[in-house]
């Protein structure tokens, strides 16, 4: 892994042609939150690259749409969309959703609308994968702790400095 300024096109074509020439000939998925320069990097030198959105992204964003008094109904469906075993069940569940949010939220059926195609991608794969593809949670946590351990080993360096002196 390499340390990169920006997560542009060219910083994420960095990464990916890095692995290339260490032997990666495909990517099985990839997971993401819709990144511009992620996307445009895998689309250039992994093109058959499956992508799923993450589902953890699109609930807040189509969240963001609906009135905080309604969102614990509305999370209901979504979930009830993307926590299905069979992905024909979840198509259901999508149209239904849709139905039922179209008139009244239009800007949150847009929302969830405009990834449709990257929705389900998860269901292409072992059931037993699910819960782990399709959400990017557990890459957010590395670079959460990644961006906060210099802050974590600065407070105890002072803390026990006095103590090592």
């Amino acid at each position: 892994m390499r340390a990169c300024a920006e997560e542009s096109k060219n910083g994420w074509s960095y990464l990916l042609q890095d692995l290339r020439t260490r032997g990666v000939a495909e990517i099985d998925l990839i997971i993401t939150d819709g990144h511009d320069g992620l996307l445009a990097a895998v689309g250039s030198l992994f093109p058959a690259t499956p992508r799923q959105c993450c589902l953890i992204h699109k609930q807040r964003n189509v969240l963001n749409a609906i009135p905080r008094r309604e969102r614990q109904e509305v999370t209901s469906d979504l979930l009830g969309i993307w926590k299905q075993e069979k992905k024909e069940d979840a198509l259901l569940n999508l149209a239904a959703f849709k139905a039922k949010y179209q008139k009244r939220y239009p800007e949150a059926a847009r929302s969830l609308c405009e990834d449709e195609a990257h929705l389900l991608i998860f269901y292409a794969f072992p059931p037993v994968m699910h819960r782990y593809i399709r959400h990017t949670n557990a890459e957010e946590r590395l670079w959460l702790y990644t961006r906060f351990l210099p802050t974590v080993v600065k407070a105890v360096g002072e803390t026990f400095q006095p103590l090592l002196s």
